[in-house]
């Protein structure tokens, strides 16, 4: 099944310009051991823009509770079915908070449109860059607010998100709550009705619907480097996805 998947890899970097780089750039996890923060992610499988779960040799897998809106219910051990028949070991913990993992246990860490659910963004990546080992790497997806929901919104500062680290906010940070329900398009939202959303909302750190902060790729290069990572590559692509690759810088 791996050779198959390999070989619609190929056909998919020759057929599709726009993914050959990051083509490319998932073959270098081949058989390295790695960690995805939510998820699993269709944009790492098979036919995905960053198709790392083909490479990889294991990977594990962190949600932030055992009952989650995407994935349903979650149990902790060897249960994080990110791949046909492949299985990594389930975490349940915050994406700020990986105190059961070693420092520098992988070699690779994935997130995909799960930071900006997160209400402390650098706290997440200073964490996330701890269980990283020496030349780690980082694939980091975020939303292109342009073509989402969020589009009305201004972009977060890098001010704003150092003193949210600084202060060390928690998760059940409302600071942005009154924002989103004044600015979020829900015609622009095929995921929920505008009832059943405010009703989340209300209720965030259970739901963790909210989008707390809105990314540009300039942001992302700022508090990336902040958290001691320095940028191999970024690109947008279609319909919404700001990627990022990022290489843990040693002694930070």
């Amino acid at each position: 099944m791996q050779i198959m998947n390999k070989v619609i890899t190929v056909l998919s970097y020759l057929n599709s310009p726009s993914k050959r780089m990051l083509i490319k750039l998932a073959r270098q996890f081949n058989n390295l051991n790695g960690l995805e923060i939510g998820g699993p992610s269709s944009i790492f499988r098979v036919k995905g823009i960053f198709p790392v779960y083909v490479f990889a040799k294991n990977i594990d897998g962190v949600n932030f509770s055992e009952s989650t809106i995407w994935e349903g219910k979650l149990k902790a051990g060897s249960r994080f079915n990110y791949f046909d028949q492949l299985a990594g070991y389930q975490y349940i913990a915050e994406a700020t908070d990986l105190n059961m993992i070693e420092s520098g246990k992988y070699d690779f860490v994935l997130s995909s449109h799960s930071l900006e659910h997160t209400a402390n963004p650098i706290k997440a990546l200073k964490e996330w860059n701890r269980v990283l080992n020496n030349n780690g790497k980082l694939v980091l997806v975020l939303p292109d607010k342009a073509n989402t929901f969020d589009y009305k919104r201004p972009y977060t500062s890098f001010e704003h998100l150092v003193n949210d680290f600084e202060r060390d906010i928690k998760e059940d940070d409302k600071t942005h709550i009154e924002e989103i329900m004044q600015l979020h398009d829900f015609s622009r939202d095929n995921t929920t009705g505008k009832v059943e959303f405010e009703e989340r909302l209300k209720d965030n750190l259970a739901h963790r619907i909210a989008h707390h902060h809105v990314f540009s790729l300039e942001l992302v290069k700022n508090i990336l480097e902040f958290s001691g990572f320095r940028i191999l590559h970024q690109q947008k692509n279609t319909p919404f996805h700001l990627i990022t690759i990022a290489i843990k810088v040693n002694g930070l």
